[in-house]
């Protein structure tokens, strides 16, 4: 059993929480320090030992690169808490300069895996800071024995390039163990009134909001826009207003996350899988957890052509996949969405097995296992053998 470190930039993070929880079950030991976002508690970590490096600011990158620099060379203090772990799950690059760090207070170095989940627009400035950037990174990963990463495409266009460690992909599945109910596409059972359109989880695209309320005025009533999740209020001129104004979309704020996924879900034919956030770069190469999650829940995804998650959606021969978001486009493809094509496509959705968009026990296991053979460690049934 792996003694694993799990150091992250936001112990506020959900999804941070999920990650723990996933190396506990496939058979970890694991401690936990990061630092925490400013008036944001401290999410249930399911770890033996949490420890609080500093506070960090959204949107103030300065401030972010002190408590690293901090956090670097103050390790041999904080660390004390720790016991000598096998591995250390570097999460982003700042944590990885602080693993760095780290690897020096043991006579015998953990080993140190990379995990990298996005790849943030300054990493992919052609500019010095840019350039700066990678070089820094570049140099880091020469200490990594592996890379986590969640997209194909982030190897394909990225990392490939930037002479990463060996990889592991591992998608946004959802984690969701004792959750076994899933969503039921209504379509499947024919379609009354409106169809029904659901934008959910990371609400940061300002041309999906301006698209979507277009596209429902046009059509009069005939499609209805649901709107959940967290929206990024810094990227909106004016979200709420906007919403407050449009006469078919709707807010129905934040949703808890396993349990809220069956029924908002359930309650749409269709799901928007669209970002522009940082368009052409990590938009068109993440696979986003709302693909996951709604496919899952028997939700018709659309994407854009192009980008990794209209790839994905053909893979597995579901969805609709579209070549741009201008109002011509939207109408049309939602003016012919009869109930024999909603039904048609809902019927797609649900003949995938739902392994290819839940993450299981045995995927945990496995993760865990790489991770032991990373540091060298083998598990007992191979010591058995």
């Amino acid at each position: 059993m792996p003694r694993i470190l799990y150091l992250v930039h936001n112990l506020s993070d959900p999804a941070v929480s999920r990650r723990l929880a996933m190396l506990r079950l496939g058979g970890a030991e694991v401690e936990i320090a990061g630092f925490r976002r400013a008036d944001a508690p401290v999410a249930d970590l399911p770890a033996e030992t949490v420890v609080e490096l500093d506070i960090t600011h959204d949107a103030r990158m300065l401030q972010r690169l002190l408590a690293t620099l901090k956090a670097r060379y103050g390790a041999k203090r904080w660390a004390k808490a720790l016991v000598r772990p096998d591995v250390i799950i570097a999460r982003n690059l700042e944590m990885l300069a602080v693993a760095e760090g780290l690897l020096s207070l043991w006579d015998e170095p953990p080993a140190l895996v990379y995990e990298c989940l996005d790849i943030h627009r300054l990493m992919l400035r052609q500019d010095r800071l840019g350039r700066g950037m990678r070089a820094v990174e570049q140099r880091l990963m020469r200490r990594a024995n592996l890379l986590i990463t969640s997209s194909p495409a982030f190897l394909e266009r990225y990392f490939d390039e930037q002479g990463a460690p060996p990889a592991l992909l591992i998608e946004n599945k959802v984690f969701a163990p004792g959750h076994d109910a899933v969503g039921r596409n209504s379509a499947l059972d024919g379609v009354e009134g409106p169809v029904q359109l659901g934008w959910f989880g990371a609400l940061r695209c300002r041309k999906s909001l301006a698209a979507l309320d277009g596209v429902s005025r046009a059509l009069r009533g005939k499609l209805e826009v649901t709107l959940r999740g967290r929206p990024a209020l810094t990227e909106f001129e004016d979200f709420h207003g906007t919403v407050e104004a449009a006469p078919h979309v709707s807010f129905g704020g934040a949703y808890r996350y396993p349990d809220d996924l069956a029924p908002i879900y359930s309650g749409v034919h269709l799901v928007w899988a669209i970002d522009f956030f940082e368009e052409g770069q990590n938009s068109a190469w993440l696979l986003p957890n709302r693909i996951y999650e709604g496919c899952l829940n028997g939700a018709v995804p659309i994407a854009l052509a192009g980008t990794e998650t209209a790839a994905f959606v053909e893979r597995h021969g579901i969805g609709v996949v579209i070549p741009d978001i201008e109002q011509q486009t939207l109408v049309e493809l939602f003016g012919r969405m009869t109930p024999e094509r909603l039904r048609e496509l809902a019927g797609a959705v649900a003949a995938v097995g739902k392994r290819a968009f839940r993450c299981e026990a045995e995927e945990c296991v496995a993760l865990v296992s790489r991770l032991a053979g990373v540091a060298g460690i083998k598990r007992e049934t191979e010591l058995a053998a």
